[in-house]
């Protein structure tokens, strides 16, 4: 059971799926955009590992019951920098569930921060996009325009992706989210339908040669230089 990041919305969640349409990605994923119910969740895992001997699950740290409360929320005080309740232990949580109720072999694996720390696995879409709205920040910093956010512009037409930066007001997009469109959850609501798939394919395609030194990353070493 992998827990990944996702408060509200489950795109690091469901593109664990991107593995399974390939042959080797998570038989059942969980996403916070819908409830979710302990004992269908039992009754999946249970059903897939007696057909298969194994079962692998990807779930959204945010993923809640039909009253609103989270499946974890860690028992403390602790809260993010926008006061929302510290999240943790849903992976250990569910692994202990299943364990007891199936008697199966389980472990339970929280990715954490570790997904934000794989830079030399950035695909070329991912590195394009990064330097361009970088580059559109500062020349419009530069400029002079201020509270706005740079967002992207995407089209998928006939297949081909295309992407452009765009500025968002900063009022439109503080503290919410851009959630997976219910429609692209299935029925059982326990994976993905390909629309999904074929939204998230474009961003990870590109294989960039990056500079390694002794077969690590070339990490950069950057000195702040106040701008004038």
């Amino acid at each position: 059971i992998m827990e990944i990041m996702g408060r509200h919305a489950g795109w690091l969640a469901g593109a664990a799926a991107l593995a399974t349409a390939y042959g080797a990605g998570p038989d059942l994923v969980y996403l916070p955009e819908v409830d979710f119910d302990m004992d269908k969740f039992l009754a999946d895992v249970d059903r897939i590992y007696k057909e298969k001997g194994n079962c692998m699950v990807a779930v959204s740290e945010g993923i809640h019951y039909a009253d609103g409360t989270f499946v974890s929320e860690a028992k403390t005080s602790a809260t993010d920098g926008f006061g929302h309740a510290q999240l943790g232990g849903l992976a250990a949580h569910l692994a202990s569930v299943v364990k007891e109720k199936t008697g199966a072999k389980v472990r339970g694996i929280e990715l954490s921060l570790l997904q934000r720390c794989g830079a030399h696995l950035a695909s070329e879409t991912d590195i394009e996009e990064s330097v361009m709205s970088g580059k559109a920040a500062v020349e419009n910093a530069v400029a002079g325009i201020t509270d706005k956010m740079v967002g992207f512009q995407c089209t998928r037409d006939n297949g081909k992706y295309v992407c452009k930066t765009e500025l968002l007001n900063l009022t439109d997009v503080a503290n919410t989210e851009k959630k997976v469109p219910l429609e692209w959850i299935n029925k059982e609501h326990n994976g993905v339908e390909q629309p999904f798939i074929d939204y998230v394919l474009p961003l990870i395609q590109g294989e960039p040669n990056l500079p390694k030194v002794d077969s690590l990353p070339r990490f950069a070493k950057l000195k702040k230089v106040l701008a004038k």
